[in-house]
């Protein structure tokens, strides 16, 4: 039988390389700063749509079972964190930079608040950890950019 855990803590802390790689390219390379930027705020995006595609399948589970969260409410919550993700790409930096934070923590929240019944306690665990790390590089992102550009 497979080990979840190890195997989610694994693919978790990869996860962050993007965000931190994204971050020194930004700060460290004058020339490619703007390029890294557009690639960190992809990959948030991106991040954000696979950590609600989620929510879809577990309402279908919750159906028949009692969770804090209704199935209709996860579905709707998967749609609202995709689509909010995906407009962000479609404004400027700044407001990516104000916006994404925002998502992730929310997410987190969501999980623990609304789901937290659901998910083991070690994934919450790794998600807030996960998180805190994203949400620490989506900071360093934005007022790195606010004061260079």
């Amino acid at each position: 039988m497979l080990a979840i855990r190890p195997l989610a803590i694994t693919f978790g802390v990869a996860g962050l390389v993007p965000f931190i790689a994204a971050l020194l390219v930004m700060v460290l390379s004058e020339t490619m700063s703007l390029m890294a930027a557009q690639i960190f705020y992809l990959y948030s995006a991106g991040i954000i749509a696979f950590l609600s595609g989620v929510y879809w399948p577990v309402s279908m589970q919750i159906e028949t079972r009692t969770y804090p969260m209704s199935p209709i409410t996860a579905m709707a919550l998967s749609q609202v964190f995709f689509i909010s993700a995906g407009l962000a790409l479609l404004l400027p930096w700044n407001y990516q930079a104000l916006i994404f934070p925002v998502l992730f923590v929310l997410m987190c929240t969501t999980d623990w608040v609304a789901m937290g019944g659901y998910w083991p306690r070690w994934y919450l665990t790794l998600r807030l950890g996960l998180t805190t790390v994203v949400v620490a590089c989506q900071v360093a992102a934005g007022v790195w950019l606010f004061m260079v550009h």
